[in-house]
């Protein structure tokens, strides 16, 4: 039980403290602050619009300008790339962002839990001075070629690199599917070559364990888009294993989909009670409830913390004010506002903030953040003990006496 308890302190001290050292074989958002909604566009600019019009005029000038004054050579794609980004950013908004088609496929990737690549999740060691494998991805082709956890990377097709270069690194082993990338490591003494062959690798973010008690743990890092069937299938796991009880890991979960945060809701809510209130900017409600029977009826226990954002919110929220669970942990991150992401017809997207969401109780959680029923701070100085895993293993212990 030490261990299991210091590798999970250890996995939400990671996601908080250390993010800027750890990167997937993607750019990883796995804590971004988002709750995102996909859909396509049908907008047709409206030429009489007099915002449309002056655009049309200075845009057109200021391309004919810099083709016929700069010396340099110039990127047509990257000129409109670069214009659309800047009217995105003009907004003031931090979640409001333009994407190229490029940086829209990693988007999605991300967002998705899919990308090509082989499976692996990478540090930069700055002691070592190497890029070092943290953890192969279960089912991966890093793990079907016996790469190994603390394995460091020496060269990537016979390109040399260092601690420093992790962002290079990680980009030159992502490739086309079915393509390989070869591997020089050092594992202790020895040096090893590895041949990969790229593929699809899906990132399971919900995993789970039998605690003491009969206490069933699930921690979910993001809301990618199978995350409610992953939940559902750990949970059934879990159940399998006898437990009678569930303590739900959302620390450092940043959010993700809206719609599977309000799947795996469901699940702990009874058939139409309110699950979400979104509020958009002509000041339309629209009501979310849930649309099927509870499934889950043992008690439950959600564990929060400040990185505890977003989609995360509203599953907490759900829970909290129908009464399906009670809260452990820290006040959440306060990212009450979703996000559509609006396809465009040169490949790329509009990621823009159309609305802000309330609880079931129409309470405001942007920059407000949800309160636990038992607030517990995390003591980083100790991660040998993680108090707040320990009361919410205590408040379940009470339940079933």
């Amino acid at each position: 039980m030490k261990e299991n308890k210091r590798q999970k302190v250890y996995r939400v001290i990671m996601l908080i403290l250390v993010v800027a050292l750890i990167t997937f074989t993607i750019t990883t958002v796995l804590m971004y602050n988002g709750s995102i909604r996909y859909i396509v566009s049908s907008k047709v600019p409206n030429a009489n619009n007099s915002t449309t019009k002056k655009l049309d005029i200075l845009l057109a000038t200021i391309t004919e300008l810099i083709e016929e004054k700069y010396i340099g050579d110039v990127n047509e794609d990257e000129l409109i790339d670069g214009a659309l980004r800047g009217l995105a950013d003009s907004v003031g908004d931090k979640y409001t962002t333009y994407y190229s088609k490029e940086e829209l496929e990693e988007f999605k990737a991300e967002t998705l839990g899919n990308f090509v690549g082989i499976g692996v999740y990478l540090r930069g060691n700055l002691e070592t001075g190497r890029v070092e494998i943290i953890e192969t991805m279960k089912g991966s082709p890093a793990e079907e070629a016996e790469i190994r956890s603390g394995d460091q990377v020496l060269k990537v097709d016979e390109i040399e690199y260092e601690a420093d270069d992790l962002e290079e690194l990680s980009s030159h082993i992502k490739g086309e599917e079915g393509t390989k990338v070869k591997l020089l490591l050092k594992r202790g003494e020895e040096t090893i070559e590895k041949e990969v062959i790229r593929r699809n690798v899906h990132i399971n973010y919900v995993s789970s364990e039998i605690l003491e008690n009969d206490i069933g743990y699930i921690s979910i890092s993001t809301f990618d888009e199978d995350c409610g069937k992953d939940f559902k299938a750990e949970y059934d796991n879990i159940l399998n294993k006898g437990a009678k009880s569930l303590i739900i890991d959302l620390r450092g979960n940043g959010g993700g989909l809206v719609e599977q945060a309000l799947e795996i809701a469901d699940l702990m809510c009874d058939k139409n009670e309110t699950t979400l209130i979104t509020i958009d900017k002509d000041g339309k409600e629209e009501v979310t409830k849930s649309k099927t029977d509870r499934t889950i009826t043992m008690p439950i226990v959600i564990l929060t913390n400040g990185a505890t954002a977003s989609a995360s919110e509203i599953l907490v929220a759900a829970v909290k004010e129908n009464e399906k669970a009670e809260i452990v942990g820290d006040k959440t991150y306060g990212k009450g506002v979703i996000q559509e992401l609006i396809y465009l017809s040169n490949g790329g997207a509009l990621k823009v903030t159309s609305a802000e969401y309330y609880t079931p109780n129409k309470n405001q959680i942007n920059k407000v953040g949800i309160e636990p029923n038992h607030k517990v701070v995390f003591d980083y100085k100790n991660l040998e003990k993680d108090e707040q895993l320990e009361k919410a293993i205590e408040v379940l212990k009470e339940k079933s006496k």
